[in-house]
């Protein structure tokens, strides 16, 4: 796989989308009607909705029916839930994803959970900025290939048009189309299924918006502390209610698109990331975006090991070891801070007991009943 082909294939899938007229609306972001009891957590704004898209009960049920269904990869062996795993906070545990064809993808499967306030989706892409939009790349996607249907969307078309059960939800969620199964109606409802993953719900949510003292230990109180200080600087890149700082709703005036460099390489002492995987420079050809990717939510992050956009930090306490250091590429190599990394990453020292109290402030945002709501889970699995 190169990481040209690679670069391209979701671009021109999102171009081709757009220009056959069926992309979202000039006022994609404007609040909508919609008839979707939204359930948010206490402290959660409500999501932006694209205005040819309102959410509804129906079209997010054939959502989460679509999202667990086999059918939707080429061969029958994956569906969008194959790499995003509920007990896991929608990521899979993999070092790197693994497709329907059995072909390793360079990048880490990034998790679900409040993906509906996300101002960018996957890695490294300013130019996928709808979840209708992100839908075509695992669908049609070549380089590297997930579920497997380039060049194939008649095929699942009849597919799914073979289904009568299927078509009637189709027809329940999309009742003014004349032929409700179209590839349109596959990405809204896969979309309007992402948007309702919310989860606010943790021993943090419960301290911080509930007022519930006991929700937190001691421990995790003082790590919050740590989390938020300048010393650390944590919250200038997982800052606000989702733990992100590209995130956005109804609220949201001007959405930010932030990515960052970490410091996880330099290995040529200016900065350089491997060519495999360069960060949004392979879009934007800047210099200055070389090794630039997006900080993840770290609502759930103690479940959704192993971390980076490549995984190649298998736990938390090395996720804190690399920051420490000032970047993993310094604490390995022993070099110079890299050039290119965000003045954010620039090290820190911790003693044990600080160490056990960050630690225990991220495990502290893990929502349990997220991990297992029967709202979000697959309606195929075997009770």
């Amino acid at each position: 796989m190169t990481s040209h082909t690679h670069r391209w294939t979701g671009v021109l899938v999102a171009m081709a989308w757009l220009g056959s007229g069926c992309g979202d609306s000039e006022h994609e972001h404007e609040p909508v009607p919609d008839t979707y009891e939204w359930r948010l957590p206490v402290g959660f704004p409500k999501p932006r909705v694209p205005a040819d898209n309102p959410m509804t009960e129906a079209k997010v049920e054939l959502g989460r029916r679509l999202f667990y269904d086999n059918r939707l990869s080429l061969n029958g062996t994956q569906s969008c839930g194959s790499c995003h795993l509920q007990s896991l906070a929608f990521t899979d545990g993999l070092k790197n994803a693994e497709g329907s064809t059995g072909q390793i993808h360079r990048r880490n499967a990034q998790g679900l959970a409040n993906v509906a306030y996300a101002t960018s989706l996957t890695w490294a892409n300013p130019s996928l900025t709808t979840l209708e939009l992100q839908a075509l790349t695992p669908l049609f996607g070549t380089e590297p290939v997930e579920l497997g249907f380039a060049d194939r969307e008649e095929e699942l078309l009849e597919r799914l048009r073979g289904d009568a059960e299927l078509v009637g939800r189709f027809a329940e969620a999309f009742p003014q189309k004349a032929e409700p199964v179209v590839l349109s109606s596959i990405t809204h409802a896969l979309a309007s299924f992402q948007r309702a993953l919310l989860s606010g719900n943790s021993p943090y949510d419960r301290y911080v918006y509930r007022g519930e003292s006991n929700a937190l230990s001691e421990s995790a109180k003082r790590g919050m502390e740590l989390f938020m200080s300048e010393r650390l600087e944590c919250n200038h890149c997982h800052s606000g209610f989702n733990f992100m700082d590209a995130s956005a709703s109804v609220l949201t005036d001007t959405p930010v698109q932030a990515f960052h460099n970490t410091g996880l390489y330099n290995e040529d002492g200016e900065g350089a990331y491997p060519t495999v995987d360069p960060g949004v420079i392979e879009l934007t050809g800047k210099d200055s975006d070389m090794g630039r990717f997006r900080a993840s939510s770290l609502r759930n992050v103690a479940v959704t090991a192993p971390y980076m956009h490549d995984g190649s930090i298998a736990t938390l306490s090395e996720v804190i070891d690399h920051y420490a250091a000032g970047g993993r590429a310094r604490m390995i190599q022993g070099g110079q801070l890299s050039p290119l990394q965000s003045g954010f990453v620039r090290g820190f020292t911790l003693t044990q007991e600080e160490r056990a109290d960050l630690l225990a402030f991220l495990e502290a945002l893990t929502d349990t009943e997220f991990l297992s709501d029967p709202r979000f889970s697959d309606p195929f699995a075997k009770p």
